[in-house]
This record gives structure tokens, C-alpha cells and sequence, in this order.
């Protein structure tokens, strides 16, 4: 991580009343969109959404979920996401301090999808492999991620993330990071050379 979780915070929380109209990139729309539509909640599911920012996930899943647990270490984040919800009059939404690798869940709630878009890339390697450990410790049935990652070697003058507070990895060390955590790849979609889905599944134990 190339700034501590508190100066990535603060950050984000200067820019928190006007992330939603920043985030305009063909690109960022279209992982919303692929993140949604794998996700596909049930309303009998329980979402946690670790890099919730303002909700946008969480309330595009809310309506079709039993509730979305929304978790950033952002509080001006938080509490964009908390009023929005209550300007649309979502109830099955709660947001709170959180982080990939402490997502602040109660041990006894069931996680049946996580979801993750445009967050994680914020982690260095070996902290993304600690935070998917962690997410696969909470044995959800699908976790879906949506954030900058590497297809092919990126062009250094055209960089669609920022050197100075960013950190992708490639696909490949995504891909072998969820495997060793127990999940199977189920999709992988490349929105653009350095933007990209992953959809991966539990693979429940062979007593289950």
C-alpha cells in the first residue's frame, strides 16, 4: 500500500461530496454495471460490499437483496452512501467502518456475495492476498471484484490509475490468489487493457 489507511481516508473523504460526479470513465460505468449484474442477488442474500464509498453498488443491490452491508474506511464516504439512501428510502442498506482485511462483520451474520468495484487495487499484492483470504474465510458463495488490474503490460504514458497512491496487480496474480483461497474463476471480463471483472465461486468442502 503506497499510503496508510488513514491517508487514504482522508482522502477520500476531501473528495467524498463530489466523487459521484468524478467517477464519469466509460470504464468505471461499465464494472458498476458488470459488478451488478453478477452479483445478482436473491432476496434471501446477504451482500457486503468491502469499498463501498458513496453506495453506489450497494444501493443498485439493495432492492433485489435481503441487505447490503456497505464497509470503506472512509466516514465523508459513509456518510454520502447513508444519505442517499435515505433520499431513495433504501432501509436494507447499512454502512460502517470496515476494511478488506477487517470487514467489521458479525461472526455469527451470514455473507452469501461479496462484491468489491474500483478499491482494492488501493492494496499492495501481498495485501490483496490477505484480504481475499479474509473474504474467503466468511464463505460466501460468490465474490465479485471490479477494479484496475492488469490484462497486458500497461502503457506507462497512458495509465488509467494513479502511480503516486495506486497498486494493481495483473490478472494472473488475482486469478492465483482467489484459486489458493479456495474460490474457482467462474468469469473474467476485460472492460479495458488495465480494467477488469473477476467472478469467483466457493468451493464448498467435499463433506457439504
Amino acid at each position: 500500500m503506497k499510503k496508510t489507511l488513514e491517508e487514504h481516508a482522508d482522502r477520500f473523504s476531501d473528495i467524498a461530496s463530489d466523487y459521484d460526479d468524478s467517477q464519469d470513465s466509460e470504464e468505471y460505468r461499465a464494472c458498476v454495471s458488470l459488478v451488478v449484474h453478477y452479483a445478482d442477488p436473491s432476496e434471501d442474500d446477504t451482500v457486503l460490499d468491502l469499498g463501498t464509498g458513496t453506495g453506489a453498488i450497494a444501493l443498485a443491490l439493495a432492492p433485489d437483496a435481503k441487505r447490503v452491508v456497505g464497509r470503506d474506511i472512509s466516514e465523508g464516504m459513509l456518510e454520502q452512501a447513508r444519505t442517499k439512501a435515505a433520499e431513495v428510502g433504501i432501509e436494507n442498506v447499512e454502512f460502517g467502518e470496515g476494511r478488506f482485511r477487517d470487514p467489521n462483520v458479525d461472526d455469527a451474520e451470514d455473507i452469501d456475495i461479496v462484491v468489491s468495484n474500483f478499491a482494492m487495487h488501493h492494496l499492495s499484492d501481498e495485501e490483496k492476498r490477505e484480504a481475499i483470504e479474509v473474504i474467503a474465510d466468511l464463505e460466501p458463495e460468490r465474490f465479485v471484484l471490479g477494479d484496475v488490474m492488469f490484462f497486458g503490460e500497461p502503457n506507462p504514458d497512458e495509465p488509467f490509475y494513479s502511480p503516486e497512491v495506486d497498486d494493481p496487480s495483473t490478472v494472473g496474480y488475482l486469478a492465483d490468489a482467489l484459486t489458493d483461497a479456495g474460490f474457482v474463476l467462474t468469469a473474467v471480463e476485460a472492460v479495458h487493457e488495465q480494467v477488469g471483472v473477476l467472478v469467483a465461486e466457493r468451493v464448498p468442502p467435499v463433506d457439504e
